[in-house]
Parts: structure tokens; C-alpha cells; sequence
């Protein structure tokens, strides 16, 4: 039996592969050009090479992945918050806010406080923000109050430090700012407060790693990059009759004195 009620399996199959696609370029193989793109650091990967004993494939496919991961956090951000647009009472806008949630009949915040919306900025972790932003946001949100007498502003956090729906106290101009309206929220209790399933975020996470496997596999190995790195540097050091560890250092240094 699905035990999601707020998403059919249909639809939470098509939206890992939208998810899955927003990988984009990412699943395209490395070569040496496209993995020295930015400047390798030869002496630190030789560094953690010998200090961590990994072998050199190892290392090569630690960087790689390293490099895919810097900019992967966007296409997990975008599961994160479009999965809402197949939830009652909410809207994905393209620009903005990331969700709005919108019930007439009313949305319980807090104990003693029900509004009809709900506005929400998503964060994927509680620490990507620095103070500068924090306070752009929370003044954001403060002019959404002053618009609009009956709603929230949310700060959701997919990665918090605990479960919690809290007010977010904020420091702005250096003063401390605090409004019940404008709270902190970890994504588990805004999938409870949109679906009215307690456990709605639980039950998805369980679902998630067998519907990704599925995708993968329907969509054919091609999803699997196969990087050329490994070969092409070895294929350099056996022309230079020379080390692995130079070929790394010909991708760093090879207009450096000596090196030429």
C-alpha cells in the first residue's frame, strides 16, 4: 500500500526523474580537460593520496565526485521544493517565494495562531545562511506581514538541528528580532502541517533510496558516467616514461619552470 497521501507513486516517480534530470551535465564523463577545468591541486591530492592510503583511482575518482558534488546541491533543493507543487493547498511560484500554502479554512502555526497562508524561503542546511543574509531574509519576511494581516513567513530547514516550529530570532542592524509569525521550521514539521500526516516526511525518506533505483534502472546505464580521467593520465605518464604523480603535476604546473 502507498503510504504517502499527499502524492500519488505515479507522480513521485516523475519527479525524481525531473529531479534526476536537472543533473544535467553532470552525468557527462570527465575527461582530463573537463576535470582540470578549474586548476587541480596536484600536491594536495598527492598529500591526501599518501595520507589517507588511497589508491591513486581512489583519488582521482574522490576529486571527480568532489567536483560534481559543488554544484549538485541546487538539483537536490529543487526535489525538495517542487515536490509541493503535488500537494493540496500549495503553489511552486517561479520567481519569489520558493512554496506558498494557502488554506481558507486555516493553518494552526502555533497554538493560539491560525493565518490562511503561508509563506516559505527553504534552505537545504540551517548554517548555509551568514548573518548578512539571514537579515535580508527576515526583513523580507517582515514586509510580507506588513502586506498581508493574515499570514506566516516560514524559514524551512530541510537539514536543522532538531525537529522544531519555532519563532526565528534574527539579528538585524544589531538588534535582535523576533515575531511569531516568522518562524523556524524543520522539514518534517512543514510535511506534517501541509499534509496532515505526522509522519509524511518518515514515510517519503523510506520510499526515496527504491524509486531512485528504479528510475536509474529504467533510464538505462547510460545515467552512469564513465569518466576517461584514470586512463588518459596513465596514458601520459607511460608516453613520458614517467610517474602517475608527475602526469598529476603536468595538469597543475605545466608551464612551471622545470616542469616544461
Amino acid at each position: 500500500m502507498w503510504p504517502l497521501s499527499f502524492i500519488s507513486d505515479a507522480d513521485f516517480t516523475k519527479h525524481i526523474e525531473a529531479t534526476i534530470r536537472q543533473y544535467g551535465d553532470k552525468l557527462t564523463p570527465f575527461n582530463t580537460k573537463k576535470f582540470n577545468k578549474n586548476l587541480i591541486d596536484p600536491i594536495k591530492l598527492i598529500f591526501d593520496k599518501t595520507v589517507y592510503g588511497f589508491s591513486w583511482e581512489a583519488i582521482v575518482k574522490n576529486e571527480i565526485f568532489r567536483q560534481r558534488d559543488k554544484s549538485s546541491n541546487n538539483d537536490i533543493g529543487y526535489f525538495h521544493q517542487r515536490i509541493f507543487q503535488y500537494a493540496t493547498d500549495c503553489s511552486v511560484p517561479k520567481k519569489g517565494w520558493d512554496i506558498v500554502f494557502t488554506k481558507p479554512t486555516g493553518i494552526q502555526i502555533s497554538d493560539d495562531d491560525i493565518v490562511s497562508r503561508v509563506f516559505v524561503e527553504m534552505k537545504n542546511k540551517h548554517n548555509t545562511m551568514n548573518s548578512s543574509a539571514s537579515g535580508k531574509t527576515y526583513i523580507n519576511m517582515q514586509s510580507q506581514l506588513l502586506e498581508d494581516d493574515d499570514c506566516a513567513c516560514f524559514l524551512v530547514e530541510v537539514i536543522a538541528k532538531q525537529s522544531q516550529n519555532i519563532p526565528w530570532a534574527v539579528s538585524v542592524d544589531g538588534q535582535q528580532k523576533k515575531h511569531k509569525r516568522i518562524r523556524r521550521v524543520s522539514i518534517d514539521q512543514f510535511y506534517a502541517l501541509v499534509t496532515g500526516q505526522a509522519d509524511a516526511f518518515y514515510q517519503m525518506c523510506l520510499m526515496l533510496p527504491s524509486v531512485i533505483e528504479k528510475v536509474v534502472a529504467n533510464s538505462g546505464a547510460h545515467l552512469i558516467p564513465d569518466d576517461s580521467v584514470m586512463n588518459e593520465l596513465n596514458d601520459v605518464a607511460q608516453t613520458c616514461q614517467s610517474t602517475f604523480a608527475m602526469a598529476l603535476y603536468m595538469l597543475g604546473f605545466n608551464n612551471y619552470i622545470g616542469f616544461r
